[in-house]
This record gives C-alpha cells, structure tokens and sequence, in this order.
C-alpha cells in the first residue's frame, strides 16, 4: 500500500488486514514461540518473540513510516531504547555530548552507568550550534539533541547541529518524544536517529510504556536487533498493540494538544503570578523562529517559572483537574515539579532544574476547564 497522508498512515502503515481472516486491527499474537516448516525453516520470519513478534513488527514499521525511516526497533520504555542505542554506537573511549537540560534519567545513565565504562561526555547549550562544534573530539561518537528539551523547553536547530558535525565520526541521534512525529521529522533535517518513549504522545494514553529507535543505517538497525533479542528489552505483544492503536489517534490529539496548550500558554503569560512562560509558540521564547521553522506546531507542553519555589509548591498542589503526576503525552492534562520528581538525577549537576520551575503536559479536555483550574490555583498563591 502507497500511504501517503500523516492520519492515512498513521492508520493504515505497517500492516494490512492478514490473509486467513482479514482482522482490520493488528491481531495480538500473544505466543513465545512460533512452528517452523523446518528445520531453522521459518514461516514469515518468526521463530520466538523475544527476537521478533508480529504485533511488534507492525508498531516498529508504522513508526518508522511516520518518522520517514526505512527501519524501526520497539523496546519496553524509553529509557530501554536509550540504553540500546547507546550501547549499539559506543565503545570504551568514546565521547558524547549532549544538552544542559537533558532528561535527568538520560543523564543517569550515561553519568552514573556509561562512565563506568570509560564514556567521556560534555554539556553544552545545543541551542547553540557552534558549542556543539568547538565541543567535537576525535573520540567523539555521539550528539544527543532533544528538542523541545525537557523541562525548559529549549529548541534547538537540528540542521545547524548537523552542519557543525559534517564529516566527522559522531553520530546525531534526537529525541523527538516532546514533538511526536507529526510535528517534527528529524531525520529529514539532517538526523542519523530519533528516539521516541512511545509511552507519551504516540500510545497517547498514560495506559502503557514503550520506546522505539528508527533509523536510515542498515548497520545500526543490525545492531539493534542484535541487542532487542540479546539483551530482551522488548515489549510485550500487549503493549505493542496498545500504542499502534494510540498511533491511529495521533494526528488528530495533537492538534487538540497544540489548540490548548498555545491558549494556556498565553493566559499564563499574562498572569502576573507567573515570572516566566516556557513554551516555544509564545514570541517571547528565545528560540521561538527556530522552533516556527523546524516544527509543524508547538507542542502541548509549558513550563511554567513563578517567582519562588513556595509559589511553585502551592500551584501543584492547589490543581484538582490537572492531576499532579510524572509523565506527560496523554489524553489528560499533568502537572509536575521536575526539580522534585522527574529531575532529581540532576540536582547539584550543571543540568539542575531551578526550583521554582512547573512542567504542564496539557490535554484534550475543554479548554475552558482547563483554564479555570489553572486560575482557581493561581488565586491560591
């Protein structure tokens, strides 16, 4: 089938109704192992599921489609398809460089676990290409972008960062789980890999963990399916069937997404118990005309900078729609304090989140909702 459209494919990529019953939906084929014709003579490729599956082919190939990649690599969570990744491209010696406001369990590993194994690595300000560049060692082997990043919603252009690593050894691998597919395609910017935890915006219902890597390079697609079966850091049949059944959705609750959350961004901006909004669809934000260019919309995600931390504390704590909870990308809207829960890896390290910072993950409710928790909190510092 020649799917074309973002929705079309995200429906109908990487799987069609199958011969013997014509299942519109991809069947779970909830079985460990699968009968040869054989000896090592295999029906349609499968032999046992930790080294592949039918149900987690179909989410690996839709992703991939929607991310313009010729391969794709499921895993049990996000942090699972880092690890892989990393461990496919690096080797003892090798260096990396990655963002100052990185995910603080992207920085756990490769701070806490990689370095143990000799992997140098350098934080700059990717949002300026040039650091990115004058950072570049003979050893280096990887550039880490995310962009919108997490939480301070930096973005950062990823053809200039590709331009700055043009005929070196090092490798771009993006993080595109904050934009999704349908608003950022990295690889056509000039990517080698992107990266999603498809337990947010792509399963998109706060219902199931996952990752997935897709790639152009044969060799490293190679190397990742050596390490899915390897390693066994796959997903279950049941959640593979869970986020390509999210995936159908994905167009249509991001633009839901974006519609929210630039409201809420500026009704925010205009409160002045507010210090600062973080959200690169406001024309205040530093990397806004980057972020108009690389990105079809802005995304549903806002931090949000109060004046102290006690005023950050007492608006998490004061939301009763927006539940106060890690994790973001689904249907219901969250809200966080990063520098206590999700980032607290970072704490004392040059990617420490101020203190006084509130990541919201907006959702689809009704905007108007949405706004009047956020006032009755407001009114509550």
């Amino acid at each position: 089938m020649n799917v074309q459209g973002f929705s079309t494919a995200s429906i109908h990529a990487g799987y069609e109704p199958d011969s013997l019953y014509g299942s519109i939906n991809t069947p779970i084929y909830a079985s460990t192992t699968f009968a040869q014709n054989g000896l090592n003579e295999l029906r349609g490729g499968f032999e046992y599921t930790r080294c592949g599956n039918p149900t987690i082919t179909a989410l690996e190939k839709t992703v991939a489609a929607l991310e313009g990649a010729k391969y794709g690599r499921a895993f049990s969570s996000g942090m699972a398809a880092t690890d892989v990744l990393l461990r496919a491209v690096l080797r003892p010696g090798d260096h990396v460089i990655f963002g100052h406001d990185a995910y603080g369990g992207t920085f756990r590993l490769i701070d806490s676990v990689f370095s143990q194994w000799g992997i140098e690595y350098t934080v700059v300000d990717t949002t300026d290409p040039n650091q990115v560049g004058a950072s570049l060692k003979d050893s280096t082997k990887l550039v880490w972008l995310e962009t919108p990043s997490n939480p301070a919603l930096a973005i950062t252009d990823i053809a200039a960062v590709a331009h700055q690593i043009e005929g070196h050894f090092a490798q771009l691998v993006v993080d595109n789980t904050f934009a999704s597919p349908y608003l950022q395609n990295p690889l056509a910017l000039g990517a080698d890999h992107v990266l999603h935890s498809t337990t947010k915006y792509l399963g998109g219902h706060s219902d199931v963990v996952g990752g997935v890597v897709v790639t152009n390079s044969a060799e490293l697609d190679e190397q990742l399916q050596f390490l899915q079966g390897g390693a066994g850091a796959i997903p279950s049949v049941f959640d593979a069937y869970l986020t390509a059944r999210g995936i159908k959705t994905l167009a249509v609750r991001m633009d839901r997404h974006c519609d929210n959350a630039d409201a809420i961004a500026r009704h925010l901006e205009a409160s002045d118990k507010v210090a600062q909004v973080l959200f690169p669809g406001l024309e205040s934000h530093l990397n806004h005309d980057v972020a108009k260019k690389q990105m079809k919309r802005f995304g549903a995600m806002i931090s949000v900078r109060f004046h102290t931390e006690e005023a950050a504390r007492t608006f998490c704590l004061s939301t009763k729609l927006i539940c106060l909870a890690e994790s973001l990308g689904g249907v219901e809207s969250l809200l966080e304090h990063p520098a206590t829960m999700t980032h607290q890896s970072v704490t004392g390290s040059t990617l420490e989140v101020p203190r006084d910072l509130v990541r919201i993950s907006i959702g689809i409710e009704d905007l108007e909702d949405l706004i009047a928790d956020i006032d009755q909190a407001l009114a509550k510092i």
